[in-house]
């Protein structure tokens, strides 16, 4: 049997992929249909390359003489090739007879190997079970041979970098989302097309695939559309006037100039600047108020595999209501697609209407935008529980609130007075159930913002905003409590902020005293 170096994990962490390699899948494009490929068919494209390469040097290696057996006997002048010794050929240039006690009696051959002065001797005629001894064709088999998709497997990944690595080092190969294609084979798109492209995106003013972009460019009907497909998505990605908001399953190209700010940018209201805190002070009842609130922010104590939910409902808090988002929490993201590209394009459905609205899923930053109008129109207040659910469809979800009949209820109020956050009783019509100790309604958008803004310009810490607005809200009721979840929701009007270093204070500051079931006192003789 003969060793097969690919066979070897050394080979593959040595393998180079040289101008050759790169020659073969530049022939591979030509002679497949001229159509892309992706990164993982170049790769095993690649290694069974190198495999056959292998089978095909062997074979012709072996051609150059008789293969070496011991069991064989060989004649002066025949010339013989030795596998072991990397098929090195070599002449016979004597036979004697030989004789062992063990092994009866054989002959012993006289060799000269190309290129060397000095003789070397083997035994032939071994009538003994050696495992250099073949049944003639076996020479080329292997036992338990691994298939060059088994050597993907197990090799692939490293394979693949160093290919990529090579193919964006030459200029004859174009990519686009994980896919290749020679330059010479792509399809010419010039100013114009992209012009037309941009005249349609405008006049549909939402996000359009390749294939329908391509009905108005009338393109040469002898390229493939694979080709065209690919031509136009890397002319798109190449010029700044559009933008992929698709999926994993397929591209969708925007104009820039038409998208929101707001998925542009990271809204201001969701800007969070981390707070070092000591989370190992937070008990398991704080951790667990933490985890009910589910913020954005707060990373996942073990994140662990996204799970299949059909539905889920959540509690608006104040930044993305004012932004006019839902958060992407460990609750959430398992309803929304996934992709690479920085903004996705979802379809949100009105769960009352069956309205459809578009929105934009920003996982960098974990929210989805484009709820503001639908907020404000519903009259949904901070604190709302809002209900995401799954359609047939990846791209689309709807998005409800819970009705109620419509009354007023006494509720807590954001305000302004002497430049400084406070909160008042008032009563307010609301038309959807909520989360007694997370809603709130404000008096004036306008003032808040100013404070907010002003606090952020002077550097507000959280716990200067704890201290002023704890007491704030104590005030509310005769027992002066203060539910940690209300002091979550009351302090991201002033400052975004996750609950851990909210909590973190109350656990730090001994004026604060625990009295139960969420609930906290401020005690200002405590020390």
């Amino acid at each position: 049997m003969i060793a097969r170096e690919t066979q070897t994990a050394a080979y593959w962490q040595e393998f180079v992929v040289d101008d050759r390699d790169l020659d073969y899948l530049y022939e591979l494009f030509l002679e497949d249909d001229n159509r892309p490929r992706t990164s993982d068919d170049l790769t095993l494209a690649l290694i069974r390359s190198s495999c056959e390469k292998e089978e095909a040097l062997i074979k012709r290696e072996l051609a150059r003489g008789t293969p070496f057996q011991p069991k064989d006997s060989y004649e002066v002048g025949e010339q013989v090739v030795f596998p072991a010794f990397g098929y090195a050929l070599a002449s016979v240039i004597g036979v004697r007879p030989g004789h062992n006690p063990k092994y009866g009696d054989f002959e012993v051959i006289q060799v000269r190997f190309e290129g060397q002065d000095e003789t070397r001797e083997f035994a032939s005629k071994l009538d003994y079970l050696h495992k250099l001894n073949r049944e003639e064709g076996e020479l080329l088999e292997a036992e338990d041979l691994a298939s060059p998709v088994d050597l993907y497997d197990q090799y692939g990944a490293d394979v693949q970098r160093k290919l990529l690595e090579r193919l964006r080092l030459s200029g004859d190969f174009a990519s686009f989302r994980g896919e290749w294609f020679l330059k010479g084979l792509l399809a010419e798109i010039h100013e114009g097309h992209l012009n037309i492209a941009e005249a349609m995106l405008d006049l549909k003013g939402m996000p359009l695939p390749a294939r329908e972009l391509l009905r108005e460019l009338d393109l040469p009907a002898e390229i493939a559309p694979s080709a065209q497909v690919f031509s136009l998505n890397y002319a798109l990605a190449q010029d700044g006037r559009f933008d992929d908001v698709g999926n994993d399953d397929q591209s969708l190209w925007f104009l820039r100039r038409l998208e929101p700010p707001e998925i542009v940018h990271l809204p201001p209201r969701l800007h969070y600047a981390p707070v070092l805190y000591d989370r190992a002070i937070l008990g398991e009842e704080l951790l667990r108020w933490e985890r009910e609130i589910d913020d954005e922010i707060t990373e996942p104590a073990a994140p662990g595999a996204e799970e299949e939910i059909s539905s889920v409902t959540i509690v608006l808090n104040y930044p993305h209501r004012r932004v006019g988002s839902i958060p992407l929490t460990s609750k959430t993201e398992g309803l929304f697609p996934r992709g690479d590209t920085e903004r996705m394009m979802v379809t949100l459905v009105d769960g009352r209407t069956g309205k459809q609205m578009l929105g934009w899923v920003i996982r960098q930053h974990k929210y989805v935008y484009g709820l503001k109008e639908w907020y404000d129109k519903n009259d949904i207040p901070v604190g709302a529980y809002i209900k995401l659910e799954r359609t047939d469809d990846p791209l689309t979800v709807v998005v409800d609130y819970l009705p109620q009949r419509k009354k007023r209820e006494w509720i807590r109020v954001a305000t302004v007075e002497g430049g400084r956050l406070s909160f008042a009783m008032q009563m307010r019509a609301i038309g959807c159930e909520y989360d007694e100790l997370m809603v709130l309604g404000e008096d004036d958008p306008a003032e808040i913002d100013f404070l907010w803004m002003r606090s952020e310009q002077n550097g507000k810490s959280v716990s200067e905003v704890v201290r002023q607005v704890f007491p704030e809200l104590a005030k509310l009721n005769p027992q002066g409590t203060v539910h940690a979840k209300t002091l979550y929701s009351a302090i991201n009007v002033e400052k975004r902020c996750p609950p851990g270093p909210i909590l973190a204070e109350l656990a730090r500051v001994d004026s604060f005293l625990a009295v139960g079931d969420g609930y906290w006192i401020y005690d200002r003789e405590a020390r």
